[in-house]
């Protein structure tokens, strides 16, 4: 044997003696008994009325009455408290929202990475259990949060978010261009936060790029964007041959494309490239409303409305006007989603701002104006479950989640009092979730004070 062949060989056995055991192999034989609690279940329209729920290692092992629990279970007396799904959010940015632009673009990688592992705790304690990373080099983090090292949610990651010269994702100042062979990537695209293709070939290569590093989606996008410095909102960015290639490539993966699209014309040139997704869809008219419940076609909507996005940008500026567009187009939106009965997510889309992280459980809240208290609860809990098994075997979960039923993943939060009948509960998470469980094990727990 080589002296590199032992190298090799003498790592293969390493290896698998220094990856941590997983937080589920080490609690499998663990059981948590929550007693006298009513169950919201991800799917209905009402709470249960009181039952007990048992979770043995990292999986509801048993919902219903006189449950028998091993003699060490540790038991929770829910006191008449609901148990309901972990919270999941289908556009979110897991690294992207405590830094700021400036510190993407010149500061220190190592205390952005702090950063995000400090929101990503953060978003667990607010409830969201699961999230559907929407573009950046959250790899590395999801890897921490699954190993145990950093509390946090269980993340889908799409990887850098691929664009085009000019598009939305393009951070470049003009005082690049032009660009050839010669020039090194820019630093979004050094950082894995986004990457520029001008071609079908550079999209197959990109594309598989960021599926090689572990993403579950990819992510493009399909049209102007608000925070692009040189991105108009009206334009379509990639061609019908690019999002094709985009989508084969996916395709020969087993997972799915998604596209950050706001106009009909984006959204229409999406589908027709055989796109699964539709992220945002503001603007979009009724006949590609009509046209996306026909071609069976997901939406992953956010609540882009003043009170969360209102001031985002200096007054009078170019991004100020952008999104005061799309939050016109929200209600329009919403309303179209209901008449035509198209399949639509919860997200939120949260950029560069940790004060509106906070308003996770608000915003979810806040669909309050369209949808009743028990159609966002599922919003947020199956339907999101069944958008992120579009992803197939390139899930890095496997299992049911949303749910709370026999043999689904114990992700699953203790509420003080009732959602269905208050869905403002979940605005305040600090007050009102008195435990949140992920995986079988318990992140937030006071009743144990």
């Amino acid at each position: 044997m080589t002296r590199l062949g032992k190298v090799v060989f003498f790592l293969g056995a390493l290896l698998p003696a220094t990856i941590p055991v997983s937080e589920a192999e080490a609690q499998a034989a663990s059981e948590t008994l929550f007693r006298d609690v009513r169950v919201f279940d991800g799917k209905g329209d009402a709470l249960s009325d009181p039952t007990s729920v048992l979770v043995r290692g990292n999986l509801i092992a048993v919902v219903g009455d006189a449950v028998a629990a091993a003699p060490d279970a540790t038991v929770i007396d829910g006191g008449g408290r609901t148990v309901m799904p972990g919270l999941i959010d289908a556009h979110w940015h897991t690294m992207l929202i405590r830094q700021t632009p400036e510190q993407m673009l010149f500061g220190d990688v190592g205390f952005v990475n702090l950063l995000a592992g400090a929101e990503a705790t953060a978003t667990l304690m607010r409830g969201f259990t699961s999230v559907r990373d929407m573009g950046g080099p959250s790899f590395g983090l999801k890897q921490a949060i699954d190993t145990g090292i950093v509390p946090g949610p269980r993340i889908w990651p799409s990887g850098a978010m691929i664009t085009v010269t000019s598009g939305h994702g393009d951070f470049r100042p003009v005082s690049d261009l032009p660009r050839d062979a010669s020039k090194p990537l820019s630093r979004v695209e050094e950082l894995g936060a986004a990457m520029v293709v001008d071609s079908p070939d550079m999209v197959r290569q990109r594309v598989r790029e960021e599926l090689m590093k572990g993403a579950s989606q990819i992510k493009l996008t399909a049209g102007g964007g608000v925070a692009s410095p040189h991105s108009p909102l009206d334009v379509s960015t990639f061609t019908l041959e690019e999002l094709k290639a985009a989508v084969e490539a996916a395709t020969n993966w087993g997972t799915y494309v998604t596209v950050h699209a706001y106009t009909s014309a984006a959204v229409r040139r999406a589908v027709d490239a055989g796109v699964k997704v539709i992220e945002h869809g503001h603007l979009m008219d009724e006949d590609t409303a009509r046209y996306l419940a026909e071609k069976d076609i997901w939406l992953s909507v956010q609540p882009i409305i003043p009170e969360f996005f209102g001031g985002m940008f200096p007054p009078g500026s170019d991004q100020a006007q952008k999104a005061d567009e799309v939050m016109e187009g929200t209600d329009r939106l919403y309303r179209m989603v209901k008449e035509f009965n198209i399949k639509t997510a919860f997200g939120t889309d949260v950029l560069f701002s940790e004060a509106m992280a906070r308003q996770q459980g608000r915003m979810l809240a806040s669909l309050q104006q369209w949808f009743t208290p028990a159609e966002i609860l599922r919003q947020a809990t199956s339907t999101n479950a069944e958008l992120l098994e579009l992803s197939g075997l390139r899930s890095p979960y496997k299992g049911r989640l949303g749910v709370i039923e026999e043999g689904a993943l114990a992700d699953l939060l203790l509420v003080d009092g009732d959602p269905v009948t208050n869905i403002d509960l979940l605005a305040d998470p600090d007050q009102n979730l008195v435990l949140i469980m992920k995986d079988g094990k318990v992140y937030k727990n006071l009743l144990s004070d």
